[in-house]
């Protein structure tokens, strides 16, 4: 019998993990001056007849009708009879969720869904309303929640292309290929201006430049929705969102959701250059931020949303809220946020608790702590945008001009301005006695685990949101950077070879090296530091060895930021940033290698949008008092150009002060090199969405604290339940990061317990198979279901003491009970003693 102490930490408080840095203290408030910021010569302008037409139809519209208009739902969590019985003005899918929950759902399910949303949207049965919804997305690289979509490079390669007018291109594109799937609104361009590359979103940033930013956001906008003298909001354009207002890019250590402390007239002229091109453009939507501004939650602030955005800036189009961000606003929960309303958000994102929040909004306009006129001028806004885009003229989703048609999905031609794309954003750091570029009747050798991986080389919000569990099968018609390679060489006469850890049959005239970061979104890409792979030099390795055997190495970089990596680029004779270029890999090798004959294919092109750093805490920018990047803002070798970077950068780095404490297993997410599995009576299947059902057993991702940081186990209970996360990670590396002795460390909410046990197993050994510890939670959840959020810990010494030896460890959840549970930051730490689980 296994001998365990159970230690429980008690309720989790909101302040502990706040979303914000532990620096986030509120500082002291900056004098507010209104007249820094411009009044934009907006380019569409009202118009008599739409503003008549807007008032005609609010004057129409009950007040329960009006609320409806301004809340947001998510479509895992609104059935189209609700949008039948509350006709909300707008819904959403959120990155990894899909119709019918299918991963796999074809353009034909999106459109369904849509027109069973609109019809019931305008079906006056019920809610006696006939205002149209609309439905918004996050294209924010092509239509990336759809597979089969052309998947662009992300925006931190199209800064480094520096090309406005393709960029236009992109953007119409992606209108078109959403538009085939019935969704009328995008929530792009983000227009942040990264100041610090460790924030998880540094990919969504074109650049640290603001000019760049403001260039491009008025292209994305133009693409988006056309132009406002020319065919705005026509057939082929959707409604743009510029987000998010403002300041996400510049938080205390690049904190995502964190606490921006810069002066306003910094917040202007370095964080709000986007809005200034979107905005004069006619972009018709602005999505708040997460982030706080001198410790104000943006959600919360009237003097940004409203005295700035409205009414200085002159911007008359809608604020729509990100998800649940009005939640973190002091005082609010996610069903009720008078604050943000008044504050001037007009459209509430609020994916699961709608209904709450729709009752609350209602009874606090009758109270008047919402007051009339504030609501009016919020419906008066979302009525006028569904006006301008001609959402009441239309025909409705399944017969508008492009919807349905599936030949849009990924065409030849979009993939061809993509792979336009890549090429254009690839930048040249190191070519050492001119390596580059290379024959391609050689012997080439690719190694490296991003060579055959689209998933890897389009990084996040592709497919899934955090662009996790994919496989190349999911992106049908894409290619791989070996499949572009492979397709050159054949051609050429040369020989390939394809093999990640870099062995060969034969030796290889060179060898081309494919890695990089592991695909993340938002907060879970949060890093300490910009050393690339802390404690893991799996790559470095890879590219010493091939080093030592006198080959010939081309490093290509998969990457949503720069990083520190002096061992990486000494290790290679040529180094190539290819950012995340998305589905159309193939676009690499047209510039890695000549033509048949000899003759360069395309250039390099592209240019550092960011610092490259020299150190791994450096943060620097462009602009900087003391600038001593290691590669400058606009670097980039092309062809002929001498390497300034030889290969004796120092590889040291000051570590004092730094010791890991924890390995995650789950923060926000599933952590690189752990798998999840559901089974229900040995039948198991691997989890690879946002939402995953077997029978009774479902697994779907929650808000704890911030967008799906937590995730449910629910069980109907009529079958034995396992919820599974393994890993076959270097066991050494887990050693040198945990010691000995160790803790299961996790947050949880009971929200629904049986009588019967709920079994918490750990475990490792040579097959992954045996049980090492196991503990009856079931006594301990049940007195605290309906319990907020609370943490548990656990020792297990034996976990980490045997990975020494082991090749595969499992945490599992296990009963045969009626269960709903909720998990989040799940990990093994070293700070915990006094607690362990005694292995037989």
């Amino acid at each position: 019998m296994t001998k365990v102490n159970l230690l429980v930490l008690g309720a989790i408080s909101s302040a502990l993990f706040a979303c914000s840095s532990a620096d986030d203290s509120k500082a002291e408030t900056t004098a507010k001056n209104v007249e820094i910021w411009p009044k934009l010569d907006i380019k569409v302008k009202q118009s008599k007849a739409v503003e008549e037409r807007v008032e005609s139809l609010l004057q129409g519209l009950t007040l329960e009708q009006k609320i409806a208009q301004m809340i947001q739902p998510e479509i895992r969590d609104i059935t189209v009879e609700e949008m039948r019985q509350y006709g909300f003005g707008s819904y959403l899918n959120g990155g990894g969720a899909f119709p019918n929950n299918n991963k796999q759902a074809t353009p034909a399910d999106w459109v369904k869904l849509a027109e069973d949303m609109y019809q019931a949207s305008i079906d006056d049965s019920l809610d006696g309303s006939t205002i149209p919804t609309m439905w918004g997305t996050d294209a924010v690289h092509g239509h990336n929640n759809v597979v089969g979509a052309t998947l662009f490079p992300h925006n931190i390669g199209l800064g480094a292309a520096n090309n406005a007018e393709l960029l236009e291109e992109i953007a119409q594109i992606t209108a078109k290929e959403v538009l085939a799937t019935g969704i009328d609104w995008i929530f792009a361009p983000t227009v942040a201006t990264v100041r610090d590359d460790r924030w998880g979103r540094t990919y969504e940033g074109y650049s640290e430049d603001p000019d760049i930013v403001k260039s491009y956001s008025a292209a994305i906008v133009n693409g988006l929705q056309g132009k406002a003298d020319k065919d705005f909001l026509g057939s082929g354009r959707v409604i743009s969102t510029v987000k998010h207002f403002v300041g996400d890019g510049g938080t205390i250590g690049g904190d995502d959701q964190g606490n921006n402390i810069v002066s306003e007239q910094e917040l202007f002229d370095i964080h709000a250059q986007g809005y200034v091109g979107g905005l004069t453009a006619g972009a018709q939507s602005v999505m708040a931020s997460f982030n706080s501004w001198h410790g104000d939650k943006i959600h919360g602030d009237n003097y940004l949303l409203t005295k700035v955005l409205k009414d200085r800036m002159g911007f008359d189009g809608l604020v729509v809220g990100d998800w649940n961000g009005h939640g973190q606003v002091a005082g609010c929960d996610n069903t009720s946020c008078p604050q943000s309303i008044n504050a001037g958000v007009d459209i509430v994102m609020v994916p699961s608790d709608w209904k709450a929040l729709y009752l609350n909004t209602i009874s606090q306009v009758k109270s008047g702590v919402i007051t009339q006129a504030r609501i009016d001028d919020a419906v008066r806004r979302i009525l006028r945008v569904k006006v301008r885009a001609g959402l009441f003229d239309n025909p409705s989703p399944a017969k508008r001009k492009y919807s349905g048609n599936l030949a849009l999905i990924g065409a030849k031609a979009h993939r061809e301005v993509a792979k336009q794309a890549v090429r254009e954003s690839l930048v040249l750091l190191k070519n050492n006695q001119q390596l580059l570029p290379l024959k391609p009747s050689m012997n080439i050798l690719v190694a490296g685990d991003g060579a055959d991986n689209i998933g890897k080389q389009s990084g996040g919000w592709s497919i899934t949101w955090q662009g996790t569990n994919n496989t190349n099968a999911d992106f049908p018609g894409g290619s791989s950077i070996y499949a572009g390679i492979k397709q050159q060489v054949q051609q050429a006469g040369g020989s390939v070879e394809l093999n990640v850890q870099g062995e060969f049959s034969q030796k290889p005239d060179v060898a081309i090296v494919v890695f990089g970061e592991e695909p993340y979104a938002e907060g879970v890409g949060d890093i300490s530091d910009l050393e690339f792979q802390k404690g893991d030099k799996t790559d470095l390795a890879l590219l010493q060895k091939l080093k030592k055997q006198g080959i010939p190495t081309v490093a290509v970089f998969i990457t949503g930021r720069p990083m520190w990596m002096n061992a990486e680029l000494n290790a290679s004779d040529a180094f190539v940033v290819a950012w995340l270029p998305g589905s159309e890999g193939a676009g690499i090798a047209e510039v890695l290698f000549t033509d048949s004959k000899g003759k360069v294919q395309h250039d390099f092109k592209g240019k550092l949008s960011f610092s490259w750093p020299k150190t791994p805490r450096q943060i620097v920018n462009r602009g900087d008092a003391d600038y001593q990047p290691l590669l400058p803002y606009g670097f980039g070798l092309r062809y002929g150009d001498d390497s300034t970077l030889k290969n004796d950068l120092p590889e040291t780095i000051d570590t004092e002060g730094q010791s890991a404490s924890a390995v995650y297993i789950h923060k926000q997410s599933l952590q690189k090199g752990w798998n999840m599995n559901l089974s229900l009576n040995n039948l198991g299947q691997e989890v690879n969405a946002n939402s995953h059902t077997l029978r009774g057993l479902t697994y779907r991702t929650v808000d704890k604290l911030i967008q799906e940081d937590a995730f449910l186990f629910i069980n109907q209970g009529k079958e034995q339940a396992n919820l599974t996360m393994s890993t076959k990670r270097n066991t050494a590396v887990i050693n040198q990061e945990v010691n000995q002795s160790s803790a299961l460390v996790f947050d949880v909410n009971s929200i629904v317990m049986s009588d019967k046990p709920l079994w918490l197993k750990v475990g490792c050994d040579q097959n992954g198979t045996t049980c090492l510890g196991q503990i009856n939670l079931n006594d301990e959840l049940k007195w605290r279901a309906g319990e907020q959020w609370h943490r548990i810990a656990i020792g297990v010494e034996c976990l980490s003491a045997s990975l020494k030896t082991a090749n595969e460890a499992f945490v599992e959840f296990s009963t045969e009970g009626k269960v709903e549970i909720g998990f989040s930051n799940i990990q093994l730490r070293n700070e915990i003693t006094n607690i362990q689980l005694t292995c037989n």
